[in-house]
């Protein structure tokens, strides 16, 4: 793990929905070069956590600090903020009725500003490195959901952001596309790429991050190392959801 000062800092986060609490006093620290993976049941407020750290709901108390600033004050410019990070969904999000190329440049010329040309030739170089150099003109309905999923992450990574967040990107693919995604994602962890993910690949956890965190019922219940946290959770909780998983896994 990184020692450098913390990337992301989130302390005492608070997040409701009509009064049920989803989120309650979570505190997180990501340093630069850290993969952090989020791990737990569907509903534990996993996916939450990554869109109030992207700024993409707001907060009911806490603070979340990114680079050193405090991003969750009401007053801070939000899209200044996501433009330096990086998001993939469960569900791609490509616009339709762009080409692949054309979704890749979309941010990069609208929100920082590059040229066209820069910026063709940087998504150019991504697609060829990620494989689908040959689908640049392809529209996302002639891609396979691997491919699209592939297609987001290059999205994400062409405005070079200090932070990847990525929601569980592989839970609408079909089994055999799995892989092809995960290991986009093991080479960006491996080049040093800072990420939080939430995911129920529980091998890719184990395998691939420097700190897991199990969330239960809007709360970090446990987190430390994957050896720690897969070969000897302290809570009973833990166990018993890693007993159910990881036999699948």
């Amino acid at each position: 793990m990184s020692t450098a000062a913390p990337l992301l800092e989130v302390e005492g986060l608070r997040k409701t929905y009509s009064g049920k609490v989803v989120l309650a006093d979570i505190d997180l620290t990501v340093s630069p070069g850290d993969v952090t993976c989020l791990i737990g049941s569907s509903g534990s407020g996993k996916s939450t956590l990554l869109r109030c750290v992207n700024l993409l709901e707001d907060v009911d108390d806490g603070v979340i600090r990114f680079q050193g600033v405090e991003v969750s004050d009401p007053a801070v410019n939000r899209r200044e903020v996501r433009s330096r990070m990086g998001m993939v969904f469960q569900a791609y999000n490509l616009f339709p009725h762009l080409t692949v190329l054309d979704n890749v440049v979309l941010a990069p010329r609208k929100v920082h500003g590059l040229g066209r040309r820069e910026a063709e030739q940087q998504a150019r170089e991504l697609l060829e490195r990620f494989g689908l150099a040959d689908k640049a003109d392809a529209h996302p309905d002639r891609l396979s959901g691997g491919q699209q999923q592939r297609v987001a992450l290059v999205r994400a990574l062409a405005t070079r952001p200090a932070l990847l967040l990525l929601d569980e990107i592989t839970a609408a693919l079909d089994p055999e596309l799995v892989g092809e995604v995960l290991s986009i994602v093991r080479d960006l962890a491996a080049e040093g790429t800072t990420m939080v993910l939430a995911t129920h690949e529980m091998g890719f956890a184990r395998d691939v991050a420097t700190r897991v965190c199990f969330l239960d019922g809007g709360r970090i219940l446990e987190q430390g190392p994957p050896a720690e946290i897969f070969s000897d959770p302290r809570e009973e909780r833990t166990r018993r959801f890693l007993r159910r998983v990881l036999p699948a896994g």
